[in-house]
């Protein structure tokens, strides 16, 4: 076994395991052993830390929530990410249960239940599955302790701000708003949460990542200096597509295939490169002043929004973002983060810190993970913190931090389709509100549904 600083792995793992390491990550030692370090810094050559620790929020990551309390959870929106975050629930702790659920369509609920029924046991009565878009209401109102938010994200601003209305810890999925309307409701109740003392925890996944979390420890330790720029990617293949079936009316039609539709998904830039975004602005504790982006539709089939996008953000600080993400099959695919400092830089699709002359310094040790912990899925992982949060009174509330990615995707956007500088200032004011006026289920003005075109044409001579 190859040794390092005269010290092998294993004897490593074994001294550290003696000495009580095998704690949750980010309590003291336990954090250690799930790093790898090239070379060890003396008092003189020792990075200067971004944060001091114990500035910055770190949660613990055991494999199970601590035993407490019983936990009564309903389920808003119960497709594919719905159905998969309400099991990822039920296996972040014992004494949690799912009592409720609730979907625009009745076919959801039900599918929901009979998985839950023959999965695990749970029965959800006729009179605890509820449908309609103001089911929602319903469910909150149903005896629930806490609510998984799950719905297409235009809807998730007026469930967060009904279930802390009524005192709910909530579980949202990202994005948690689509538009400037719905990221001043999200801030607004985000500090009506705070105050309630609610716990709040967002799906934007990596911060509940043992290698992400790890990660950011370093780069706040001073590992690769003051940051000083970054690039973010989620470059894909097409995603899935629902074709109108006879019978189903235009807003029936639109839901079930919502990832297509802007004003349901907000687009792919914030439906899903949110999650690269983020890191950027997790990890350097800015928000970008402005913005430059362009894209185009080339390839998709249904809905009204792009498929690439390329965003130039300006942060805070001057320092610049490049944002780019794409879903068109039979291209080149990355999803990573990449950030760059005076000192060295960190790349998410290997987890390693290098130096300026391209040495690796650290790398984040999967191994040593996988056999200290049995549970390493962060979408449990996210629950499991949820749930210690609640069962020790300890508050969190994440909607805040999640809503600054969220609002900086949507400048990228919106400097796409329209070919103008975004700043953070005009958009955070915008009357800008993707919800429909005619918003029913049946028949809608189908004309306001079209594929943004930037810029002006060329004028006539």
């Amino acid at each position: 076994m190859k040794k390092e600083n005269g010290i092998s792995r294993r004897s490593f793992l074994k001294s550290s395991a003696m000495a009580g390491a095998l704690s949750a990550i980010g309590g003291g030692s336990a954090a250690t052993l799930l790093t790898s370090c090239g070379g060890g810094n003396t008092a003189a050559d020792a990075p200067k830390a971004l944060k001091e620790p114990g500035t910055y929020y770190i949660p613990e990551l055991p494999d199970m929530a601590t035993d407490g309390k019983e936990l009564k959870a309903g389920v808003i929106g119960c497709g594919g990410r719905g159905s998969g975050a309400a099991f990822d629930f039920l296996s972040a702790a014992n004494g949690v249960t799912i009592v409720a659920l609730a979907d625009t369509f009745k076919e959801r609920v039900d599918a929901l239940a009979d998985k839950l029924k023959s999965e695990k046991n749970i029965d959800i009565p006729a009179d605890k599955r509820f449908v309609g878009l103001d089911a929602y209401k319903q469910l909150i109102d149903s005896g629930v302790d806490v609510v998984i938010v799950a719905t297409p994200p235009l809807f998730r601003p007026v469930h967060f701000q009904y279930a802390v209305e009524k005192n709910k810890h909530c579980f949202l999925e990202k994005p948690i708003c689509v538009d400037p309307a719905g990221y001043r409701t999200i801030m607004a109740t985000a500090k009506q949460a705070q105050a309630k003392n609610l716990c709040v925890v967002t799906g934007t996944q990596r911060h509940h990542q043992r290698a992400y979390v790890e990660s950011y420890k370093k780069i706040m330790e001073g590992a690769i200096g003051e940051i000083t720029g970054g690039n973010v990617y989620w470059n894909q293949s097409m995603l899935w597509y629902r074709e109108r079936q006879q019978g189903w009316s235009d807003c029936e039609w639109m839901i079930k295939d919502w990832v297509n539709w802007k004003w349901l998904s907000g687009d792919h830039i914030v439906e899903q490169h949110v999650h690269n975004i983020d890191v950027f602005t997790w990890f350097s504790g800015l928000k970008p002043v402005k913005a430059v982006g362009f894209g185009s539709r080339q390839r998709r089939l249904t809905g009204d929004q792009y498929d690439n996008f390329s965003v130039d953000f300006t942060m805070e600080n001057g320092i610049h973002l490049h944002s780019m993400c794409r879903q068109i099959d039979g291209c080149a695919n990355n999803v990573s983060e990449f950030i760059q400092g005076t000192k060295g830089s960190w790349d998410s699709s290997t987890m390693e810190i290098k130096d300026l002359a391209g040495n690796v310094v650290w790398k984040y040790d999967s191994d040593a993970e996988k056999n200290t912990y049995k549970q390493t899925n962060p979408y449990v992982l996210e629950h499991v913190n949820w749930v210690n949060c609640i069962r020790a009174n300890k508050p969190i509330e994440q909607a805040s931090e999640t809503a600054v990615a969220n609002m900086a995707a949507i400048m990228g956007r919106e400097s796409a389709y329209t070919g103008a500088e975004t700043t953070w200032d005009a958009m955070t004011a915008s009357a800008l509100d993707y919800t429909p006026k005619d918003l029913n289920l049946g028949k809608m003005d189908m004309s306001g549904f079209v594929v943004p075109v930037p810029g002006k044409p060329v004028d006539k001579k």
